[in-house]
């Protein structure tokens, strides 16, 4: 069976998530991170952030709601019972702080084919409320026996 590759090349609608430090202060409890630039405003200040930060990989939180549809889209056609995480690749802009508005555009980069297995290629650009770009992800997903 051939993968299908309609989505190649489409873009989804982008996702606005406000970013609350209760969120913040919620994920870096669960992860264990003791920073206190993620907890207290005047240590963030202090550090030469605007406000308290995110840690890096709380992209994976704000960039969700714009992922969610990408992956249930019909014309990605991936089937989520062999599906394993491939890999993801980050290149960080302006940090993301409590307050600020992060809106993230995905889209299909690529959809092929090898040794079998179904590799789903996505990409995400994420700017906050000034439209600085806070960071340009890519991620992929393996479908095994394609």
């Amino acid at each position: 069976m051939a993968l299908k590759t309609d989505a190649v090349g489409k873009s989804w609608p982008a996702f606005d998530y406000e970013i609350g430090r209760e969120k913040i202060r919620e994920y870096v409890n669960v992860m264990g991170i003791d920073n206190p630039v993620h907890v207290d405003a005047a240590a963030a200040k202090a550090a030469g952030f605007r406000n308290i930060v995110a840690p890096p990989m709380f992209v994976v939180v704000y960039s969700a709601g714009a992922m969610g549809p990408v992956l249930f889209d019909p014309e990605v056609e991936m089937n989520f019972a062999a599906m394993v995480h491939g890999g993801q690749e980050f290149q960080w802009g302006e940090p993301v702080c409590s307050g600020d508005l992060i809106t993230t555009t995905p889209s299909c980069k690529e959809i092929y084919e090898k040794d079998g297995k179904g590799f789903y290629v996505f990409e995400t650009v994420s700017v906050n409320q000034d439209g600085a770009q806070v960071v340009h992800a890519t991620w992929t997903n393996i479908v095994r026996g394609v």
